[in-house]
This record gives structure tokens, C-alpha cells and sequence, in this order.
């Protein structure tokens, strides 16, 4: 059996805290234990909630690594009056490790943005918001189809492959209806509309984005919103995939009991 610390040197050859946001708190979150204990089982995860910790114990886990970081903002007390506060007893209590990696995770050179490109089909990638430091990294990423699509035959692609009930979609170009170049940035991109558009981007993928974005670019480039999950659930499949390839016979678990907290109807 590997080591906590070995599991956690993996997936940070891979992304490395460094290249995380300032404002994020990607590393550990919570080692009741020793950092070179044995792992007795992996638990991944996007979020870190009551009912996965009590998951990753059924499943006989003692490490859960997630995507968003279980203690974001800071904790001023733990009484158990929230879910991040129940969340963070029941993994003490039960002797579990959490770790996340986050913005570090979203912004590696084959990263969550790569992956949502890859899933899409896109070709020719190339960093949408990239790092000064290393132009590799960095945030989003902008490619091409292997064919142009009409807008409704790209929204009808985006929905499919991120198992999308349904998306938030902007008007877009009245002149433009071909889909070829392709700007994506997983979870809230907002942000990266400017980049997009300077990009060539013929349409740009994201979440969360605000009522404003579309009325101020949703005319010059086609927006496509998925919704938060949609846009991070490959997030365990890529973490399976860094600790499988490093320790191919070890326990590795997708969480089953998380859910899209947003209800569609």
C-alpha cells in the first residue's frame, strides 16, 4: 500500500500547489494522522460533503481527495452547525485524510479545462488565460473542431458530452452561425469572455456566468453555460487516472454519493 504522502506527490507532480490562484486554498485540508501512514483506500470527490465522508469510511478510505477545497473561507468555530463543519468532525473522527487540489488542478498543463477540450473533441489546444511564469499553465484553454457545426448542432455536442439537461446559451453573432474555434474554461470563467473573443473564439463553454457577461458579450461570441457541475464532475476522472497510472493495483474510488446539488425543471 502507498503512503498518504506518496498518493499526494503524485497528483501534485501533476499539479503543483505552486501554480494554484492566490486566492485558493488548494493542499491539504485536514491529516488526522501521520503524513507517511499507509492508505488504506482513496476516496475522489468534487466536494467534500457529510455523506461522502461517511462513503469513503464504509468503503474502509482514508484519504478523500477533492476538487473544491472542504475548508475554503477559514473556520471560526466547529460546532457541527454546517455541512463543511459536520464534514470536518466525521473526518477526524473517523481518522480521514482530506486533500484538494483546485485552481492547481484547473490550471495544469493537462488539467480540467484540457480534459473538457479533449472530451469536446477540440484539436490544436492552446491555453486560453496562460501563467507568466510558464505559458504551459494556466486558465481555460481554445481549440478547434475537427468540423464546423451549426450553433444548435454545437449546443445539442456541449449537452451531450457533459451530460447537460440544459444550458444558459447567448444570443451570439447574427452573421456567425458556424461553430469551428472553441474557448472553454471549466467551473465560474466569466471572467475569460474578453479572452475568448481575442482569441477567435467562435463560441466560449463555462459556468456561473452572470446575467450582466451576456448582455455585455453574449452578441459577439456565442456563451454557452453548463452549469458548475457539469463543467468540474471529470475532475475524479482525472485524479483516478494520475493515481491509477503510478500505483496501477491500488484502491482507487469515484464518490457515488455526491450529486448535483442544482435540480433542473
Amino acid at each position: 500500500m502507498p503512503s498518504l504522502a506518496e498518493i499526494i506527490d503524485c497528483i501534485e507532480s501533476f499539479a503543483a500547489p505552486e501554480i494554484q490562484e492566490k486566492w485558493d486554498n488548494t493542499g491539504w485540508q485536514l491529516r488526522p494522522g501521520p503524513i507517511g501512514a499507509e492508505c488504506s483506500g482513496l476516496m475522489l470527490c468534487l466536494d467534500v460533503t457529510p455523506d461522502v465522508v461517511a462513503e469513503a469510511a464504509a468503503e474502509g478510505c482514508n484519504l478523500i481527495v477533492s476538487h473544491h477545497p472542504l475548508i475554503f473561507k477559514g473556520l471560526r468555530q466547529i460546532t457541527g452547525s454546517t455541512p463543511v463543519e459536520r464534514a470536518v468532525i466525521a473526518a477526524i473522527s473517523k481518522g480521514i485524510a482530506v486533500y484538494s487540489s483546485h485552481t492547481a488542478l484547473d490550471s495544469a498543463s493537462a488539467g480540467v479545462s484540457h480534459r473538457l477540450g479533449l472530451m469536446l473533441g477540440l484539436q490544436n489546444m492552446t491555453v486560453l488565460s496562460p501563467r507568466q511564469a510558464d505559458p504551459q499553465t494556466g486558465l481555460g484553454v481554445v481549440g478547434e473542431l475537427p468540423q464546423a457545426l451549426s450553433q444548435e448542432q454545437f449546443i445539442s455536442l456541449v449537452k451531450a458530452v457533459y451530460v447537460a439537461p440544459t444550458v444558459r446559451r447567448s444570443e451570439g453573432p447574427a452573421a456567425a452561425e458556424s461553430i469551428r474555434r472553441v474557448a472553454l474554461c471549466s467551473g465560474s470563467g466569466g471572467e475569460f469572455i474578453p479572452d475568448a473573443i481575442a482569441a477567435g473564439a467562435d463560441a466560449y463553454i463555462t459556468s456561473d456566468t452572470r446575467y450582466h457577461d451576456f448582455v455585455d458579450f453574449g452578441r459577439d461570441i456565442l456563451i454557452v453555460d453548463t452549469g458548475h457541475f457539469e463543467s468540474e464532475i471529470c475532475t475524479k476522472s482525472i485524479f483516478s487516472a494520475i493515481v491509477s497510472e503510478k500505483f496501477p493495483n491500488f484502491a482507487v474510488r469515484q464518490s457515488r454519493a455526491e450529486h448535483n446539488p442544482v435540480r433542473y425543471v
